[in-house]
């Protein structure tokens, strides 16, 4: 098993790992099937083309060996020849070459897709390093590509055995037979042979692709520490996240106890919740909350308020009403207009008392009047 900083990569690829990979030209690959697809495809076009290859040979070389001695040695003569015998030729040849310039092309993009990489022919030290290269020519990879062209060669040999073995006298007849039907007979031969060698070759395709698949897997594999750490630069580390939320949470606090000498009143349940509310008369908009806060901070909203000589009103419900609807630096919610005006009221004209302008106010009813959707 690989090992990486003496931790076993037990762990299948990312998503992220596979898509780093690929950008670095390491996708999957089967050199036997692309080399089979093109075999295969060579020879279906020799059985598409072949009756117009076999009438071009047959006419080159009937006018080949009709040609005279002075013709022979005759370049101007022999050039000719050569032109007019290619032209029945060239589209034949060109077609089977076509058909196995695309099979190349569609076999080695089958498996991994079309990927493009300047990764994968950079220059590296440690291809060019006599030990590694070493390494490579003894490791596990080499002996199964071994293993794959000495299968190959088996193939081709036992083949070739099977052929003449069974197919020997027919073999021998071609030279005895007219130029026209040995010509014909021998590609038709050949066309045989070459597609009992694909069908042949199929089969270490088929020994092959899935191996590739687990090669790469493996290859690519994780050790579980180089999970975490991507899951960390993926999602953030937990330890530093926590740690900025705290700290974005401090700077909140500080902004938001900041604004309670500005409040015109804090209103409390008394104890648990507290609540800054701030009017601007000269506006059209509702009062809102520029400060809120349970227990601890509670208390610190009602100890700013009392340095600052900000007024605090006591209300349970009204308290815990706009706490758990209305966010910092929102209005109130409609429904809780009327309770809040009169709370504004009577700050108001407890101020005008303290300044001797008005009478003392009456005292808030016990119980305001909350709409039941907004009691808490």
């Amino acid at each position: 098993m690989a090992e990486k900083d003496g931790q076993e990569q037990t762990e299948d690829a990312t998503e992220k790992k596979l898509t780093q990979a690929r950008e670095k030209g390491q996708v999957v690959r089967s050199k036997e099937l692309a080399t089979t697809l093109v075999l295969t495809a060579t020879g279906a076009a020799f059985l598409a083309f072949g009756d117009a290859l076999a009438r071009a040979l047959v006419t080159n070389m009937t006018s080949l060996f009709q040609l005279t001695r002075e013709e022979v040695f005759n370049p101007e003569v022999l050039i000719e020849i050569v032109q007019v015998s290619m032209k029945p030729l060239f589209w034949p040849l060109f077609g089977i070459m076509v058909i196995g310039f695309f099979a190349g092309i569609i076999g080695n993009i089958m498996m991994g897709g079309m990927v493009f990489s300047g990764e994968s022919i950079r220059p590296k030290a440690s291809k060019m390093s006599p030990k590694a290269g070493l390494k490579r020519m003894m490791g596990p990879q080499a002996m199964v590509e071994l293993i794959k062209s000495i299968a190959k060669v088996a193939v081709v040999v036992t083949i070739a055995l099977m052929v003449l073995k069974n197919e020997f006298l027919q073999i021998m007849e071609f030279s005895l037979q007219p130029l026209h039907i040995s010509i014909i007979e021998s590609l038709s031969f050949l066309t045989d042979v070459f597609i009992w060698l694909c069908a042949s070759l199929i089969v270490i395709v088929a020994i092959d692709v899935p191996y590739q698949y687990w090669k790469h897997a493996k290859e690519l594999r994780m050790t579980k520490q180089e999970v975490k750490d991507e899951m960390k630069d993926v999602n953030g580390n937990p330890q530093l996240k926590g740690k900025i939320r705290q700290m974005q949470m401090e700077v909140s606090q500080r902004r938001m106890m900041g604004n309670v000498p500005d409040a015109d009143v804090i209103i409390t349940n008394p104890t648990h919740y507290s609540v800054a509310l701030k009017y601007e008369k000269s506006g059209s908009s509702a009062p809102k909350v520029i400060a809120k806060g349970v227990d601890h901070t509670a208390f610190r909203i009602r100890e700013m308020a009392k340095a600052h000589e900000v007024p605090i009103l006591e209300s349970a419900a009204l308290t815990r009403a706009i706490y758990h609807t209305t966010e910092i630096d929102d209005p109130i919610p409609e429904g809780l207009f009327i309770a809040v005006a009169q709370i504004l009221a009577y700050v108001y004209q407890l101020e005008q008392f303290k300044q001797r302008k008005g009478n003392r106010p009456k005292p808030l009813p016990k119980s305001m009047d909350i709409p039941d959707d907004l009691k808490y």
